[in-house]
């Protein structure tokens, strides 16, 4: 099948970028895991980067694998900033565009023919390198994979078939002289471009299992998981309101009440919210994040005097500085 050709199958399927590279191993983006990981810039974050030997080589996922099929799937949505006395998600969790991505795959790969395997925010599998490989999009400097039509906001995924496609050529564009991401980053974490230190990033500490330094509480915000600052003053995101305006996914939660957060039942929370990474599935590491964008955000003390006075180490903690700085 030729590019035009999967192209026009990807755009009939709701697919906003689909390309194809050769099953091939992915050497140079092993060798930056390995580096990175002794350098310690990973932290205790495991995913794709836990296991290189298999997430970096495609041709050991499925018996008689020939192409890896690459799609991007934009997930930006319209919302609203958060009111008083809530907390801000990041727009790749307002509703699941993997569970989208992942049927329209599957549907690729009946109609491609051959046996296939799709993977989705699955660890077996780098799907950046692949994606940037079939010209899908990018690296940007802030790590992320940038697409043409609708930058960063995508979420990603692979299909590996036994069938055989014509390589559709890597993107000839970039970020040239630009260092925005790089500047708005307010702990530093894209000092190095093109590199994210997992240990500076606000991402990764509402995903920890540790206390919060006290300079990551501050630069946090409002935010109760995830961050998008980076992805919000990238030039190649801008335009994407346009392309999207008008589209909106029942349910979408842009932002969520801290006081639920920290009221609800605990099995309820943590079901509510599986779509989010959270250590062991433990719903307390949703109330520190809630109790520090209390503090950030300003609200009830009330809603943190009880955490303050638990027997919960962790979130005491972060309970005695959102009051103290309440008050």
């Amino acid at each position: 099948m030729q590019g035009e050709q999967l192209s026009r199958l990807g755009d009939e399927l709701g697919l906003d970028a689909v390309g194809a590279a050769p099953v091939a191993p992915y050497e140079e983006t092993e060798r930056h895991i390995v580096e990175r990981r002794a350098r310690g810039l990973f932290a205790d974050m495991r995913f794709t980067m836990a296991r290189p030997e298999v997430s970096c080589h495609p041709e050991t996922l499925l018996e008689g694998a020939r192409t890896v099929v690459s799609a991007a799937l934009c997930y930006w949505l319209e919302g609203e900033e958060p009111p008083p006395g809530h907390g801000r998600l990041p727009r790749y969790t307002w509703w699941d565009a993997y569970a989208a991505l992942r049927e329209r795959l599957d549907e690729l790969g009946r109609r491609l023919g051959g046996e296939y395997r799709v993977l989705v925010d699955a660890n077996q599998h780098v799907d950046r390198e692949a994606a940037a490989r079939s010209g899908v999009g990018f690296y940007g400097k802030n790590t992320m994979l940038i697409t043409r039509r609708h930058g960063s906001w995508v979420v990603l995924g692979t299909l590996v078939t036994t069938a055989e496609l014509d390589t559709t050529p890597p993107l000839d564009a970039g970020c040239g002289s630009c260092t925005l991401c790089i500047d708005a980053c307010p702990t530093d974490a894209l000092a190095e471009a093109g590199v994210l230190d997992a240990t500076r990033c606000l991402s990764y500490w509402t995903q920890s299992a540790d206390p919060m330094p006290e300079q990551i509480r501050e630069a946090l915000g409002d935010r109760v998981y995830g961050c998008d600052i980076c992805q919000d003053v990238c030039p190649w995101n801008r335009g994407v309101e346009g392309r999207r305006a008008g589209e909106t996914h029942e349910g979408a939660e842009p932002h969520v009440s801290l006081a639920d957060w920290l009221q609800a039942d605990d099995d309820e929370l943590a079901s509510r919210y599986d779509r989010l990474f959270v250590p062991r599935n433990d719903p307390r590491f949703l109330r520190r994040n809630a109790l520090v964008a209390l503090g950030n955000a300003g609200g009830d003390p009330a809603l943190a005097e009880p955490f303050a006075e638990g027997d919960d180490p962790l979130l005491r903690e972060h309970a005695e500085w959102a009051v103290e700085r309440l008050r």
